[in-house]
Order: C-alpha cells, then structure tokens, then sequence
C-alpha cells in the first residue's frame, strides 16, 4: 500500500478540512476528469517508477479548486513518496527552504503553492536544487563569508499556481513537466458529485447531482462544497436523502443560480451593466467600486464570467456581454456609439 505521510509548513486552508481531504482520490485511476493529462502524467509516472527514479519536476497551472493540490497527492501515492507541502509565501528566508530541502529523502516530493508568490532570493536559491541537487548556503558575513555546497537527494518539486504568467521563465523552464488544468465538464462534475455523496453516505438521485453539478462554475471544489450545503439543508428540511427538490431549493437559498453564479457574480455584472453601461471599465475602477482587491477579481470571479461569455476583456477594460445582460434581465442604457455593443 502506498506510504503518504504530509508535512505541512503552512497555515490549513479552510477549505482543505478534513472532510475535503477525504474525499480526495488516492490514485490516478480514481481521478474523474482531466482525461489528457491523466494519460500524459501516468505514462512520466510508469516511466520514472520503471527506472527507479525520481519523477521529473511537475508544474500545474489553471484557475483555484480544479485539483492541482489533488494530483500532487496523488502523484505521492503512485510513487509510494512522502509529500511535503508548503506554499510560496511561507518561504520567507532561505533557512526556511534549506531545512525542508535538506531533510527530502531520495523520491520525495515537495509541493509548494501559489509559487507565484516565491520571492527573488528563493527563487533563486532553489534554481540548483531543482537542476543539480544541491544548494549553494552562505554563511557568515563580509571577509568572512563562504559558501558550503550542501548535497540533496533527487526529490521531485511540484509547483501548483492560478497565474503561470507571473512566473519568471527561469523557473517555469526549469520544470520538466507542465499541464494546464481547465475546467470540468457538467457531466464530470456529476460523477464527482456522485462519487463524493458515496463517500458522505448520503444518498442523491441523478437529477439532484446533475443539479450540483451544473452550477458549480466547473470546479470540483465548488461541487464538493455545494454537496455538503445541500445534503446539510437535505437534513435539516428532509429525510437526509437529496432529491431534485431539495437540491434546488437548497442552491436557491445558497444564492446560486441555474449557471452556478452567487451573489457577489450578479452584483460585479450589474455594477458593469448600470453604472458603466455595459463598460469598458477597467479593473482597478471595478474593484474599487466593488470595494474588492484586484487579485480577487482576478483570480476567483473573472476565469468563470470568461468562460461562459457573460465578461470580455478589452484594451479599453471589461465589458458585460449581452448573454449576461440577457440572463440579469437588466435594460441598458448605451448612447455613446463607440460604446455601443448590441
């Protein structure tokens, strides 16, 4: 049986409770989607165990809760390793990264989070661990400064990110494997869904996950949160058992729409819609407006408004399409023919 032992040198998302954990897939053939990288990241896998090697470095990058923390467990357990995980803004110092590097044993693999976020002198520290194993640590200062070159044992680093862009392209190409994690289809979110309520032992009709599934935003994190929501509500106002009904009355009272938008989505598209007239407006003046950071726009509301069409971007800032208008139901008001859309 696969070893995974974790040790982590970062706070616990909320999120990553330990009724999220479990409903973790332990192994490949248990991952439901992302079918193309699946395959491409088992052939590297059979291949490094066949040699007895230490998988090359993993880069994965897309938008938050597709499963890049997911596969990075996954992959500890293939290779029967111990995963080590921390995220780029722990590392602070190059003590930090020198402690947790020096302690990998040979196959192990280090995961770090939004490594975006590394700083420049980590960034830098770690460009000889990931090509030669081994890290050059300066000790000491002025006249008597040295440097002691410390060897490390092949271990394999994992880097999950939501902003590959920001990555300098020292580090991005000193990886040896990158896949793109996209979204997830309606119909493999359903068997996640599924999948999930086994693990929960409530019971859900077909119907009742498609639901779930259909409205949430094509992340199975958002899937697996909006399950536990309504089988809480399924409880409460129910038997415990998630039928069509339930569900929907469930996700209604969540603030969830039939196209998986909340509140906070419907409030950013109408702010375009009735104060900027359908845009262009740029981001600073919406997060502003808002009273939001820029990142969380960014990051956790415009990747799925993308995707569905509802936000374009533009060199003039965002513009609200007219399938969002449509589905708002909200009449815009535009005499500016350079603005003009519809």
């Amino acid at each position: 049986m696969a070893r995974e032992r974790i040790v982590s040198t970062a706070q616990v998302n909320p999120e990553e409770d330990k009724s999220q954990l479990s409903l973790r897939p332990k192994l490949l053939s248990e991952y439901i989607g992302q079918n193309e990288l699946c395959d491409k990241l088992k052939v590297a896998l059979d291949a490094a165990r066949g040699r007895g090697e230490a998988v090359e470095h993993i880069l994965f990058y897309g938008p938050p809760g597709l499963g890049k923390t997911t596969l990075a467990h996954i992959i500890s357990n293939e290779m029967n390793s111990k995963l080590v995980a921390t995220a780029g803004p722990a590392l602070q110092k190059t003590g930090d990264l020198m402690g947790i590097l020096t302690n990998l044993n040979e196959g192990d693999i280090l995961f770090i989070d939004e490594i975006h976020r590394l700083s420049a002198t980590i960034e830098e520290f770690i460009y000889p661990a990931m090509e030669d194993y081994k890290v050059d640590f300066v000790v000491d200062k002025g006249a008597f400064a040295k440097v002691i070159n410390v060897p490390l044992k092949r271990f394999t680093l994992i880097g999950a990110t939501t902003r590959a862009g920001l990555l300098s392209a020292p580090l991005r190409d000193r990886f040896g494997l990158y896949y793109h994690i996209d979204f997830y289809t309606p119909e493999e979110l359903c068997e996640i869904v599924v999948r999930s309520a086994k693990i929960l032992k409530t019971d859900i009709d077909d119907a009742a996950a498609f639901t779930i599934a259909g409205r949430s935003r094509g992340t199975p994190r958002i899937a697996n949160r909006l399950l536990r929501r309504v089988r809480d509500y399924a409880d409460v106002k129910g038997d415990g058992d998630i039928t069509l009904d339930l569900a929907e009355r469930a996700l209604e009272a969540e603030g969830i729409d039939k196209l998986g938008l909340d509140a906070f989505d419907r409030k950013l598209l109408s702010i375009i819609i009735k104060y900027y007239k359908g845009g262009p407006v740029g981001i600073e003046a919406l997060a502003a407006t808002l009273n939001e950071e820029v990142d969380t726009l960014v990051d956790m509301v415009e990747p799925y408004l993308l995707k569905i069409g509802f936000i374009q971007r533009t060199q003039r800032g965002r513009m609200a399409s007219s399938s969002a208008i449509q589905h708002l139901g909200i009449a815009v008001a535009n005499d500016d023919p350079q603005q003009k859309m519809f």
